[in-house]
């Protein structure tokens, strides 16, 4: 297993100082994703992102991911630049991520594998792992034989069975019915709940956002900047379906939708000129 790696007392896991990305188009035109991003995320924190659809949300955990760089301000990652962090680092994507090649199993195994677990090893745990996901008996299934909801807990197992110390979704359940969507909430809560990994989750789904997190930031139009930072006090542990009847969740939800609401028309064109 991995060993969590430690950051100093009283500092961040994540942190974003001044951060932006731009990016040139083919016609030569500045995408600024997203603009001074100042935002401390600690060690075991769930934060949800919401905001319009292109604002840079999938750009900023692409940069914490190490897949691509700022092109203003700093941003940390367990104390170290994204690219160079020592942490091990768990990416659940939006699109159908399991390999369609390779059995259920070996899915789950291919993390451990590349991290140098031993064979006996990798099975013990895989088999584990399906076994918390619901999938016992179905190691041997290739991805085209299970549901969405299915195949979505395989990638979710993945993801967490080497243990990451932290977790990166983008809008992992946005392609589900509700009823499955709620119940792989269900588990990814119970899951987090055991390891308390730092997540940071991409949703456009403001219900979702505050079962999940421990707090909801809410970005403007592009190029993307925090404009509000939800503390959501809800207990925990939490039910995906429970928690939307809290007394407090209605009025977490009028305040955020409120926030976001005129972001949603705002979005500008692209500019001309240099990054």
């Amino acid at each position: 297993m991995t060993a969590a790696v430690q950051v100093p007392a009283g500092a961040p896991m994540i942190s974003f100082k001044g951060a932006g990305k731009s990016f040139i188009t083919k016609d030569n035109k500045v995408l600024r994703a997203f603009r001074d991003v100042d935002l401390d995320i600690a060690a075991g924190e769930f934060l949800a992102l919401v905001g319009p659809s292109g604002c840079g949300k999938s750009t900023l955990l692409n940069v914490l991911a190490g897949l691509t760089e700022i092109t203003a301000g700093e941003v940390m990652l367990g104390g170290h630049r994204p690219g160079g962090s020592k942490l091990d680092i768990g990416y659940v994507f939006q699109q159908d991520s399991v390999l369609p090649w390779i059995r259920v199993q070996a899915n789950i195994e291919l993390g451990l594998k590349l991290r140098g677990w031993p064979p006996a090893r990798r099975r013990e745990r895989a088999v584990e792992w399906l076994a918390k996901i619901g999938l016992a008996g179905f190691g041997e299934a290739f991805p085209a034989e299970l549901s969405g909801g299915m195949r979505k807990r395989v990638a979710l197992a993945a993801c967490l069975a080497y243990d990451p110390d932290v977790l990166f979704m983008d809008e992992p359940f946005g392609a589900l019915d509700a009823q499955t969507r709620i119940l792989l909430q269900d588990e990814l809560l119970r899951l987090w709940q055991e390891r308390r990994q730092t997540v940071v989750f991409v949703t456009h789904d403001i219900g979702e956002a505050i079962v999940m997190a421990d707090r909801v930031i809410v970005m403007t139009a592009r190029p993307a900047r925090i404009k509000t930072d939800y503390r959501i006090d809800l207990p925990r542990p939490r039910s995906a379906a429970e928690t939307r009847f809290h007394p407090k969740f209605d009025g977490l939800y009028r305040a955020i939708w409120d926030d976001l609401r005129p972001e949603l028309a705002a979005q500008p064109t692209p500019e001309r000129g240099a990054a």
